[in-house]
């Protein structure tokens, strides 16, 4: 591959600052994506310009004119705080022509509103959890919390990495349901959603590809024997939360004990659902099995993250991906994705 001029899109606060070098430093686990992709780019040969964006699309702008970048590494989260509007950033590049990293603005847009992206594959005959929408800033009425799959999972229609989910998400009963999601609404300013429980194996699959797609080996969150049902949920703590998940003997790790056959099947799903929701660049899937082997689909996550030890670093790892050949990797199906 030629060296690049890449142009790397970051939020303010996570600048890959040169002299963080301790990985123990909060500061530096606060930027570790950006350090990581910025040193893999460099390590590459390719030439560097990090551009902090908040929001303004100015900075990009500038950057595009003055520097005349081959690609735009897209490491958005969200623009101008809401992460609603991060597919936003990609449509602008789209526009000034610039090949960029990651998911289309079309894909964003489907994955990132859960209710909507379960709807487009509940329409394809793809499992999915019953569900029902909590519009922010809306009177919930009492037939709204009837006649529903208890027990549910509340969280946030929009926003990622668990944000908003704890224990308290789980809830058994109207009750529990209308405070939930009324303190969902507080904390986020944003509609809730309601998912019907799923008791089973939480997996995580990597794909990667535009038109034709690379199915990554299968990741789960494993459960601790001892935990009760309501335990078993990928909480925000759970998360990003290393002591807290020694604690209570929930580990990342790849899947164990899956038959080939279920294997296939998981892999025919990811690229199905990466197709339906019109992704690109690259996703996770966030799946649950139950007890009988049915798939459900939670959420799909585009541009998910890839920090070196994050489940789609350690997956494409297995896959034969070094960090810095699955940073190129992206590179280049950013630069077919331009020119298809």
């Amino acid at each position: 591959m030629k060296k690049l001029r890449v142009m790397m899109l970051v939020h303010p606060e996570m600048e890959p600052l040169d002299h963080l070098t301790d990985r123990k430093d909060p500061q530096y686990l606060k930027r570790e994506t950006e350090i990581d992709v910025k040193r893999a780019l460099l390590k590459l040969g390719h030439e560097v310009l990090v551009v902090k964006v908040h929001d303004e699309l100015q900075p990009m702008r500038t950057a595009i004119e003055q520097w005349q970048p081959d690609i735009a590494f897209n490491l958005l989260e969200d623009f101008a705080g809401d992460g609603a509007q991060d597919f936003y950033v990609a449509s602008y590049l789209h526009m000034a022509g610039i090949p960029f990293t990651g998911c289309n603005p079309r894909g964003m847009m489907l994955a990132r509103d859960k209710a909507l992206s379960k709807k487009i594959l509940h329409y394809h005959h793809i499992k999915v959890p019953e569900f029902r929408i909590f519009p922010y800033g809306k009177t919930i009425k009492a037939n709204k919390l009837r006649d529903l799959p208890y027990p549910l999972i509340v969280k946030s229609n929009i926003e990622q990495g668990s944000v908003g989910i704890a224990q308290a998400s789980y809830v058994n009963n109207a009750g529990e349901l209308l405070s939930r999601v009324e303190q969902l609404h507080d904390m986020t300013r944003g509609d809730a959603i309601a998912e019907q429980y799923i008791n089973g194996r939480e997996l995580y699959v990597g794909v990667m590809g535009n038109q034709r797609l690379e199915v990554l080996p299968i990741r789960e969150l494993s459960f601790d024997e001892k935990a009760t049902q309501e335990q078993r949920i990928a909480t925000y703590k759970v998360k990003w939360n290393d002591r807290y998940r020694d604690k209570i003997g929930f580990k990342y790790c790849f899947a164990k004990g899956l038959h080939n056959s279920t294997r296939a099947k998981i892999e025919t799903l990811a690229k199905r659902i990466y197709r339906k929701l019109l992704l690109s660049g690259y996703a996770r899937l966030d799946l649950r099995m139950d007890k009988g082997g049915d798939v459900y689909v939670l959420e799909a996550n585009p541009n998910a993250a890839i920090t070196h030890d994050d489940d789609l670093a350690l997956a494409a790892k297995k896959a034969g991906y070094k960090y810095e050949n699955l940073i190129e990797r992206l590179l280049r199906l950013g630069l077919q994705a331009r020119s298809a």
